[in-house]
């Protein structure tokens, strides 16, 4: 009964497309290509990292088996996911650049098939990539990154990670603000405490340092300026060297760590963005672009394609290093957009959704003009 179902679908699929065998030949070269592509290089990713990460693994007599399964199979679906985008344009160039220097194309294009139709095998395997891409950004690799970190929590310990210019939103009316927060000790440094009536400040306090005491559950501040503006507009300022006050926030408010957002699900994700736009975190920039990421990077893949078989698909008499040459600084070009408009969406108020987006953006148009210049 399911081959059954399988066979419509095919037959259904085929019908609709015109495919042809040719179409068939033209997919396989790609997924092929791609798949080598991915497990030659993840090959000198894992050599690279053992060779670096053996005598860790000895000095704590970690199994072999724990190390595989543990770290290695949790390690290799985040790097995949993770070049993905590169993997296919290269491999779209490097067979498509075979077969044009073959004059397979030429033959194609020269019976009769248009350009158009020709494009439709490798809109079908970008489709295919793009479907594998979405499940493991959104699904697959959240769940190894939290595995690879119980790994590394378990044999290596937690390392402490400060971090810096937090704002936490204490209650409606008042918020908090450390400029650097040490994870390991629970200190944070240069606290202040804002109070607000309206939109005007009614009450601030500043401390050097802030910690919690867990027995008193009460949190100390030390060497502290209080200011208070009363209804008169007088100001009255008064120093401590010690506050112990109740404040609508624990340490963990504090312990932000923006690659928590890789372990999560996207259904997890947004539910944990709403919940940080809520407590006023300084961190929801970079969750927005995580959750933006793991559908424009998929997405992304149906760009690189054409872009990789406009480059290509031309006949050079130098051969396929022309074609991988230029493809590589289009490569480059593209990561270091994605870098400089994350940038701008962290630091330069520009939405994380537009800062994700623009190198898509940008890249279509560029895509869409050469295939209009491509060789047909």
């Amino acid at each position: 009964m399911q081959q059954n179902i399988f066979e419509r679908l095919r037959d259904g699929f085929r019908s609709l497309t015109g495919w042809k065998i040719i179409d068939s030949y033209i997919l396989r070269k790609f997924l092929g290509s791609l798949v080598f592509s991915i497990l030659l290089l993840m090959t000198i990713i894992i050599v690279f990292d053992v060779s670096e990460n053996i005598q860790r693994f000895m000095g704590k007599g970690i199994p072999v088996k724990e190390i595989i399964t543990g770290y290695y199979l949790n390690f290799i679906p985040y790097f995949i996911n993770l070049f993905i985008p590169l993997f296919t344009f290269i491999s779209v160039i490097w067979f498509t650049s075979k077969m044009s220097s073959r004059n397979e194309i030429i033959s194609i294009l020269g019976n009769g098939v248009s350009y158009n139709r020709f494009l439709v095998p490798y809109g079908v395997g970008a489709v295919i990539i793009v479907l594998l891409s979405l499940i493991l950004s959104n699904f697959i690799v959240p769940h190894t990154n939290a595995k690879l970190n119980e790994f590394k929590f378990r044999n290596f310990g937690r390392q402490a990670v400060s971090t810096t210019m937090l704002h936490v939103k204490n209650s409606d009316r008042s918020y908090v603000f450390v400029e650097r927060w040490d994870r390991g000790n629970g200190v944070g440094y240069y606290f202040t405490y804002e109070e607000f009536e309206g939109s005007a400040i009614h009450k601030k306090i500043s401390a050097q340092t802030i910690h919690f005491d867990e027995e008193r559950n009460l949190w100390v501040m030390e060497h502290c300026t209080r200011r208070v503006i009363d209804d008169e507009d007088n100001e009255y300022v008064s120093s401590a060297r010690r506050i112990d006050t109740a404040l609508n926030i624990l340490p963990r408010n504090f312990d932000q760590d923006i690659y928590l957002s890789e372990t999560m699900s996207y259904s997890e994700l947004k539910r944990f963005i709403r919940e940080e736009k809520r407590r006023g975190s300084s961190l929801v920039a970079h969750y927005q672009i995580e959750q933006n990421k793991r559908v424009a990077n998929p997405l992304g893949i149906i760009i690189m394609t054409f872009l990789g078989l406009s480059i290509s698909s031309r006949k050079n008499q130098r051969g396929v290093g022309v074609h991988l040459f230029m493809g590589m600084g289009l490569a480059f070009t593209f990561i270091f957009l994605q870098q400089v408009s994350t940038v701008f969406s962290v630091s330069g108020g520009l939405p994380p959704v537009l800062g994700t987006w623009i190198p898509n953006i940008i890249f279509l148009f560029i895509t869409l003009f050469m295939l209009k210049v491509a060789q047909k």
